[in-house]
């Protein structure tokens, strides 16, 4: 990468196409007839260029629609950008949907080691923080237990627990902290501090604006596909309240 930051996104556009076909009725009688879907592009993200530092805490704030989790998922290599690049730097951990790597005929205790590699982990690390991470989610009692049998909340909090254990160097969380009982988000919130506090890059998305005031120390409205505003996250709050 050209310079020294952590996450590098140059000129970023995403578009999605939406078909507009509402019923089987409706694509029977367009297949008959030859003719195609009606098709619209959405453009998600809109030429968005973003420079994160090494260390720094970044909430990505934005009304529903906003692009937000869409950066993300580009960051995060999930989506691929239809122009621009992104680059990262480091280890990277993601929280982007609710037990996403997981597999559900698998065990919670076969899902630490696959998500674990996945991540990048080695088996033997794994193995050396197992317990570490299992204690740490709170569900000892289910973890030979079958994934699919568990709840939005357990596959939070086992996803949460593996992700914070591989040590990121860029650690990425979406709105997913909302799942979960109070008790776990202020354990994931403590721990989200820890990181910070050892010099981690996090970018954050969430709409709970009082929760990102206290993690982040920059943030970046979006708007219908575009950035807004970048400032400090007070600022950046108060001009998404409107204040």
């Amino acid at each position: 990468m050209a310079d020294s930051a952590t996450i590098i996104v140059d000129d970023l556009t995403k578009t999605f196409r939406l078909k507009h076909v509402h019923s089987l009725k409706e694509m029977a009688s367009r297949a008959v007839r030859g003719r195609q879907a009606e098709v619209d592009e959405f453009t998600a993200l809109d030429s968005i260029d973003l420079r994160v530092a090494e260390g720094e805490t970044l909430a990505l704030l934005g009304f529903n629609g906003s692009g937000k989790s869409t950066l993300l998922k580009c960051i995060s290599g999930v989506l691929t950008p239809d122009r621009g690049t992104v680059g990262v730097r480091g280890r990277l951990a993601g929280l982007i949907e609710v037990g996403a790597g997981f597999h559900p005929d698998l065990t919670g205790r076969e899902n630490v080691f696959l998500n674990g590699a996945i991540l990048g982990m080695t088996e033997k690390q794994i193995t050396a923080r197992f317990d570490e991470i299992v204690a740490f989610s709170e569900i000892e009692k289910f973890i030979d237990t079958e994934v699919k049998f568990y709840s939005s909340g357990m596959f939070l909090r086992l996803a949460f627990s593996v992700a914070v254990h591989t040590d990121p160097e860029v650690f990425l969380v979406d709105e997913i902290l909302a799942v979960g009982d109070e008790p776990f988000q202020e354990k994931c919130i403590t721990r989200i501090k820890e990181l910070r506090d050892e010099g981690r890059t996090l970018v954050i998305v969430s709409h709970q604006l009082d929760m990102v005031e206290k993690l982040c120390r920059r943030a970046v409205l979006l708007e219908h596909g575009r950035m807004v505003a970048d400032g400090p996250t007070s600022d950046v709050v108060r001009q998404m309240r409107g204040e």
